[in-house]
């Protein structure tokens, strides 16, 4: 069976977020837009764990539905499956290796509500997870990731928005050139990377460093309009958080072209849902402040520095795939 899964997104216990992305407002969401599988985001944040304690129950296999949902289901229709819940999170770590200081978004995915308060008693020791939903955390990512499979290895930890300049794993401001540079010996436990809004599937695929990497979509919604602008449609068949761990740990790239995805097994990513990348905040090179935005070509042309005010440019994603990319085509 098929589901349509957008598993990163924010609540409003992030900063810069709509006050409605509360647990009610992202089932109404997800009903509307008929999304299957919808993280709860923000699961570091004690207030937020107590909502969900409050209104989701669990269905077993590591997923949870919303227990008002005969009264949204009078408001919107009930027609549409019944969303379930995944418990989901987006951690930002700041730390300095080799000489460089490196920024990271990662998304983690739990298999339960016990293993996220153990998680988060021990983030808890490490850095300040009350301020914001989404923490900062002083902690290499490799160290994080440690930690986090030490606690369960059925949690699901997968690099966000890989491309973006400023918070990404292949960032141009302060990521690294390979999965293995980033995560060490944990590099086999990484089965996939988000491609974010600025990056599509073909882009990727021109690193052959990816072809035996999964590449998942998700909207990264900070208010409910955005909810499902991009999402992964999973092929399961039995909806639990180990089955979409085995979708993933088919490392197939080609799961992203829609019907593309290898026939064999059952548990499977059958495509992806794509923002066009173009439209993405940080796919071409530019400086926001001086309204100035150019291509690659561009940026070589006028040696990558501002006509405006004369500083190095922000290298975007389109500009770092063509940086690290081996092949001319997908």
């Amino acid at each position: 069976m098929q589901y349509i899964a957008d598993l990163h997104l924010h609540s409003r216990y992030s900063r810069a977020t709509s006050k409605d992305l509360n647990i009610e407002g992202l089932y109404k969401g997800a009903k509307i837009k008929g999304i299957d599988l919808i993280g709860t985001g923000d699961f570091t944040f004690g207030s937020y764990i107590k909502e969900m304690e409050r209104e989701l129950e669990s269905v077993g296999n590591g997923f949870y539905e919303f227990k008002r949902k005969d009264k949204i289901d009078a408001c919107v229709g009930g027609e549409q499956k019944d969303p379930k819940f995944m418990l989901t999170s987006e951690i930002a770590n700041i730390y300095k290796r080799g000489g460089k200081v490196r920024r990271m978004h990662t998304c983690v995915w739990a298999p339960g509500l016990e293993e996220v308060k153990e998680l988060n008693r021990q983030l808890d020791k490490i850095g300040n997870i009350k301020s914001d939903g989404r923490p900062i955390l002083g902690l290499d990512v490799a160290d994080m990731a440690k930690l986090i499979w030490d606690i369960s290895k059925d949690f699901i930890i997968i690099p966000a928005h890989a491309w973006t300049p400023w918070f990404a794993i292949f960032g141009s401001k302060s990521g690294f050139d390979t999965i293995e540079e980033c995560f060490g010996d944990l590099s086999e436990k990484i089965y996939a990377i988000e491609t974010g809004l600025s990056s599509d599937p073909p882009m990727n695929w021109r690193l052959s460093q990816l072809d035996n990497i999964s590449l998942v979509s998700n909207s990264d919604a900070h208010s409910l309009p955005n909810l499902g602008r991009e999402a992964t449609v999973f092929e399961l068949e039995k909806l639990s958080v180990k089955n979409i761990e085995e979708a993933l740990n088919r490392r197939d790239p080609s799961a992203s072209r829609v019907h593309s995805a290898r026939d064999d097994g059952s548990n499977k990513i059958a495509y992806t849902i794509e923002f066009h990348p173009e439209e993405g905040k940080y796919h071409y090179d530019g400086h926001r402040a001086c309204d100035f935005v150019c291509d690659p070509k561009e940026t070589k042309r006028i040696k990558g520095i501002c006509p405006k005010c004369k500083k190095p440019l922000v290298i975007g994603v389109d500009n770092r795939v063509e940086e690290l990319a081996d092949r001319d085509k997908p």
